[in-house]
């Protein structure tokens, strides 16, 4: 949909300094978030944190930060490789831009499942609705807008050699399909995991995901179309880009190169949840030693996401409960007060759908140092992404229909991929397990961001009850040096459309 109302968007920028460590045991990383206007506040999407979810970015752990101030992320990337991004996280920011690519790459010392490629590229791509995104965000409080608003646009920033491209979902709703005209694409990464390598014509990209691949330039010096278009959707909407070889005089042409049926379901699946169990990745030790082989999870989580109505307003659930936002942050309320007064845990229903939607402020208990199963159900039309923050989760299983115990013989525990955000189908299932060795309050989310703006997450607490400091404060002990590189997509690109 369309306004004409003026166009707002948001200016970030994000300062990054280069780490030189000397020790063992993690990095501080530190990047100043400068606010222009507007309260707001960035999750550094598949960042850990590790013991340190005052850093977490959303509204349950930290307070906003007001305009023209500015906040230092102080964290950690230690035992984390891959690709990320960040965005803004309230009030419906993201909607409007702020959002950036994040790679953590091997350390030296560990070599990648691949040859070195000749140069790397960031490709960010989402949805985009035209005009201020106050004014469509007034709009969620009806029906038709809240669910049914088909966006204006999906936007892309966007030789014999192999170049690595990672490739980020940085929409609000749609899931896309992306593909090159006349290149094959090899998969090798995502959100911190080395998948089994498969050659590709196209591969789908839900919302808040993020991968890896390998480009080869065989073809004669030309431009070529970079395509992404939208799943579950009869539209003529799609994202298009040029792939520029250096020394090409003749312009993209032809037609754009076709992809899967936007409504083939099962194409999403193939190939792509698998994990590749002998390359190092943040450690020396393959990731296959770290596994759900023979695990037994002390929690099942059980959550159904619906569509529902309360006050009259329209409001996604997750077993009937639509989270409401505390004043407080919920993190620091835990600090002060254990909660009292802010939030009562446990009183969401983990395995249960409660007979009438009402709002909660959602926190539940996760058992440190335990296995916990989360099963997403979706009992809406659309395709719906989760995301875990301060943890990866192993994607064990996706069905259709009603999950139940029995649907665990059908996991893939021999070597599912691991990662924080997994698609779940309209009127499907997906199950993941996660191992919660990562103490703090951790924001579980659709990543949806209509969804997520009304209601769709809850967090979850993970206790220590050990006293010792050095588990709930980051310290600074490094050990190698680290390029985190950071970059923003750039944002007037947006303002004549």
């Amino acid at each position: 949909m369309a306004c004409s109302s003026k166009l707002n968007w948001i200016l970030v920028w994000a300062a990054l300094l280069t780490v030189f460590a000397t020790r063992t045991n993690g990095i501080d990383i530190f990047v100043d978030w400068n606010v222009s206007f507007s309260n707001s506040f960035s999750p550094l999407n598949g960042i850990q944190q590790r013991l340190n979810s005052w850093q977490d970015g959303v509204s349950g752990t930290n307070c906003p930060i007001k305009p023209s101030t500015n906040w230092t992320y102080v964290f950690q990337i230690k035992d984390q490789i891959g690709s990320f991004f960040y965005f803004p996280s309230i009030n419906f920011q993201k909607a409007s831009g702020g959002y950036g690519s994040i790679r953590v790459n091997n350390r030296n010392v560990i070599a990648v499942p691949f040859l070195k490629p000749e140069a790397e590229f960031d490709l960010l791509i989402g949805d985009w609705y035209a005009g201020d995104y106050k004014f469509y965000r007034t709009l969620l409080g009806t029906e038709v807008s809240a669910y049914d608003v088909i966006p204006d646009a999906i936007l892309m920033n966007g030789k014999g050699k192999t170049y690595r491209f990672t490739i980020s979902n940085v929409g609000s709703t749609l899931s896309f399909n992306f593909r090159i005209q006349s290149h094959t694409i090899l998969l090798v990464e995502t959100e911190g995991s080395y998948t089994n390598q498969i050659t590709l014509n196209s591969f789908d990209v839900h919302v808040g995901q993020s991968y890896s691949v390998l480009v080869t330039a065989d073809q004669n010096d030309a431009d070529f179309y970079m395509v992404a278009s939208p799943k579950l959707l009869d539209t003529s909407i799609v994202g298009l880009g040029v792939l520029h070889y250096s020394n090409s005089a003749i312009p993209a042409s032809g037609p754009q190169p076709a992809g899967p049926d936007a409504f083939d379901l099962e194409f999403s699946n193939k190939c792509k949840n698998r994990r590749n169990l002998t390359a190092g990745a943040a450690r020396p030790n393959p990731q296959g030693t770290f596994n759900v082989t023979n695990v037994t999870p002390s929690q099942t989580f059980i959550l159904q996401s619906a569509r529902a109505e309360i006050n009259g307003a329209p409001s996604p659930v997750v077993n009937n409960i639509s989270y409401y936002t505390s004043n407080t942050p919920l993190k620091l309320a835990d600090h002060l007060t254990n909660g009292s007064g802010v939030y009562t845990l446990d009183q969401f229903p983990i395995q249960s759908v409660n007979a009438e939607a009402a709002y909660g402020v959602s926190v539940v208990t996760g058992n440190h140092r335990g296995w916990i199963e989360i099963v997403f159900k979706n009992n809406m039309n659309d395709i719906d992404s989760w995301h875990l923050d301060g943890f990866s989760f192993f994607v064990v299983g996706f069905g259709n229909g009603d999950w139940t115990p029995d649907s665990r013989n059908t996991y893939n525990v021999i070597d599912p991929v691991a990662r924080s955000t997994a698609q779940v189908y309209p009127g499907g299932w997906t199950a993941v397990c996660a191992f919660l060795d990562n103490p703090g309050m951790w924001n579980l989310r659709s990543q949806n961001l209509k969804n997520w703006y009304l209601g769709q997450e809850l967090l979850i607490r993970v206790h220590d009850a050990d006293p010792n400091p050095a588990k709930s404060a980051l310290h600074q002990k490094t050990s190698y040096y680290v390029e985190f590189l950071i970059r923003l997509m750039p944002l007037h690109q947006h303002l004549d459309r």
